[in-house]
Parts: C-alpha cells; structure tokens; sequence
C-alpha cells in the first residue's frame, strides 16, 4: 500500500482528457455486438499480478475464461505496479487511448469518478446496495462516489501491529498484553529499543514499515484510532488538536526508537525478521521454510491499534471500466471474470492480501497462515482515508512531503497540518 512516491500529479492529464477524447482509437466500439461477434483489442491496466512466472500464469486464466465469452477479441494487459500506475493512467487519458479495464486503490475511485474517467456500474445491474450482499464492507465506500458504485473490489490489503514474544519479556514486558494506547506504545517501544556503545539504535523498538518521505499511512493509521478519521465526507478532519498529538508523537518516535525511513532490503516488516521488536505488518505471513520458520511465527503476537478506537488500516485492489472505452460491455465480462471466487483467492495468495468476496474471513487465504486469520477478523474495525476529496491523488504526494518536514523538524507540524486541510477543499 505505499505508493506516494511513484504518484503524480492527475490534474494536468485530465484536463486534457475531453480535448483528447478519441485521438489514436483504432478499435471499433463492440458495445451491442453479439460477444461471439466482437473483435478488437481489450485494453487492461492491473498491478494485481506480479511480474513473475506464477502472476503471468494466473492472469492467463483469467483471459482464458474472459475468451468463453468473448472468444474473438485479445487481451492487451499492462502488468503496472502501485508506482507507476498513476502515471500510466494519466499518459492514457491525455493521449485519449483509455484502458478498458483499470485497477486502482482506496482512495483513487472518487478523484477519477469525479472527472467522468470511471463508468458507473449501474449499466451492469451494481450498485452499493448490490456489492454489500457480494462484497467486503470495508472496500464498499471507497468504490462509492456520489452515491454511485465506480469499482469492484478485488483484494483486501489489511494491516496490524505485530511484537516478538521473547523481546518483550526480555525486556519485562507482558506479551499477553499489548500497548492499547499511544502512551503505551512509546513506553513499550523505548524499552524494547536497543543500542549500541555509540547510542546508534541496533534493534528497534517499533518498525513504522515507512520508507523515506511514506509516513502518510502511518499517521493516517494513528490518528484513526483515536477515534479520528481522515476526512469526513471530502472535508479535512486532521488539523485539530488530535491531528497535532498525533503527528506530534510520531515525530518524538522518530529517531527515538527507530531511524528515520529505515527499512531491510526486502522492504519487508522488521518484526517479522526479528530485526525490530514491534511494528507494522502487512496481510500475511509465510511460516513455512521457505518464510521466515515456524520458529519465528511462534514468536509473533499480533495486536491492532486502539488509542480509544479499535482499528485496521484496510487499503485494495478495485477494478474500474473506463467512461471513453469502447469496448465497455466487454470490460465488464472481464471484471466478472476477474471476481471469480478461485480467482480471487489465487490474487489473494500472490498478493499477500485478502480476497474482497463477502466470507473472506473463511478464505484459503485467511486459513493460510495465522496473521491473515488475524487481519481477516479485524475486517469490521477496518478504517482508511475514509471520504477524501477528488483532489486526493495530488494531496496523497502532498501529505507525504509535508508530513516529513514535519517529523524531521523542518517545518512546524501545526502549520503543516493547517496547510494540508487548506489544500485538500
């Protein structure tokens, strides 16, 4: 889920977009053609496969079962990532060649919705009533603008908090009782920091897994279980004093705790490693050899933040139809295809993440490994950006940047946090 760095700007691609509408289209449209009829080039950007033998296996399925429909017409996918996908999309839109099918993240439907780049689903028969009876609840908002259904959800991509067992009692600590508060949490983690003679910190006592200039997340995280969500239908609800407090405590963490943007090679979570003794975990964990052992699971106790509110940060995978496409109907065959239950399980397991179908707490997924079982039950407390506004894909790199100035002490973090609300109307 951290894509700030790889984003940019949507505002000068879609003004772009009427003008651009229908330049080097070369398809027909074969919107009302018989399916066995149609013919043409069906045009899919999802970064949910990934770019190896076993993503392009799976994808190939997938166009296996789109082709029983629409036999004669090909598949182009552009296998995009979360870093590059914005940019892709904006170059399509302002060239005027759309993608049919376009899968994107929470928080991406309604700035697209609301420049008509997304269809609404209403032509296919779903709703937001409908996708509650199919879908996850967690994912039904961020599909939804205006009352209107702008995406299928895919995947689920669920987050917790996670702390090594023997760390904690090392350092005195009950691992049967986990910090419930951002008070207890600091205490926690400044015990469970270690360093060195020099005072460089050698073990972290808490892993924020943020890379440089990516504690948008983090703090979005944070504030939200303090009862505090991001924005409330578009509006800006940060820049007040549990905005502060809590910006305020990631910034006295940083660098206390844990070096400012460290993360491993892999840029996998360190408590998982055991590099760090508590922290941010993605959806899954892979106990077997060929993971991190059964050894190191064992280890691991899992936990959500709750500062006065119970919460999981839940972001996804959403699939859209693209408003210019000319193959529209065809697009929404492949969707259908695409959320097939045995195919959403096998996105899940490539992807770490959770099948967004209505059981998925039921899942292979979730029975797979104890911390998607975790994340799975959490799904009721899940939370994200909540409502953003339609500029939310400029404020997304915005926040990240200001944030670290912020953290880092560059800039004074109740004038940052003012900025941004100003910004977001």
């Amino acid at each position: 889920m951290r894509r700030g760095a790889g984003l940019v700007v949507l505002a000068a691609a879609v003004g772009l977009a009427a003008s651009a509408c229908g330049n080097g289209v070369i398809d027909k449209s074969t919107d009302g053609v018989p399916p066995a009829e149609a013919t043409g080039t069906l045009r899919v950007l999802i970064p949910s496969f990934p770019a190896s033998t076993k993503g392009r296996e799976a994808f190939a399925k997938v166009v296996q079962e789109f082709q029983k429909t629409y036999p004669a017409m090909k598949v182009e996918p552009d296998f995009a990532t979360y870093n590059n996908l914005n940019e892709k999309m904006s170059t399509s839109i302002a060239a005027g060649i759309s993608y049919d099918v376009m899968v994107t993240g929470v928080g991406w439907i309604q700035p697209f919705a609301s420049k008509r780049i997304f269809l609404d689903l209403a032509q296919y028969g779903v709703t937001p009533e409908v996708i509650e009876q199919r879908s996850l609840e967690a994912l039904i908002q961020p599909a939804t603008y205006d009352g209107r259904l702008y995406a299928y959800p895919l995947l689920a991509d669920a987050r917790a908090v996670a702390l090594r067992k023997s760390a904690f009692r090392e350092a005195g600590l009950d691992p049967d009782r986990p910090p419930a508060s951002l008070a207890e949490l600091e205490v926690a983690a400044e015990k469970l920091t270690k360093r060195d003679g020099s005072g460089t910190i050698t073990r972290p006592g808490f892993d924020f897994l943020a890379g440089a200039s990516s504690y948008r997340q983090t703090y979005t995280t944070l504030l939200a279980s303090t009862g505090t969500p991001l924005y409330v239908d578009g509006e800006p609800n940060y820049s007040n004093e549990k905005g502060l407090e809590t910006l305020n405590w990631i910034k006295s963490m940083v660098n206390k705790v844990q070096p400012y943007g460290q993360q491993n090679a892999s840029q996998q979570p360190l408590v998982l490693s055991g590099e760090a003794a508590m922290g941010i975990v993605g959806g899954a964990v892979d106990c077997s050899d060929k993971g991190i052992g059964q050894k190191n699971c064992d280890d691991l106790r899992f936990f959500r933040f709750d500062s006065g509110q119970e919460i999981e940060y839940v972001g996804g995978d959403l699939a859209s139809i693209g408003s210019r496409s000319r193959h529209k109907d065809a697009a929404w065959a492949f969707i259908q295809a695409l959320t097939q239950p045995s195919t959403l399980d096998e996105m899940a397991k490539l992807n770490k993440k959770l099948p967004a179908y209505r059981d998925a707490i039921n899942s292979p997924q979730a029975k797979s490994n104890p911390l998607s079982a975790f994340v799975a039950e959490g799904l009721p407390h899940a939370v994200n950006e909540n409502s953003p506004p339609t500029n939310w894909l400029e404020m997304r790199g915005n926040f990240d940047i200001q944030l670290t100035q912020a953290i880092l002490g560059q800039k004074d973090p109740a004038k940052v946090l003012a900025n941004l609300a100003g910004q977001s109307r």
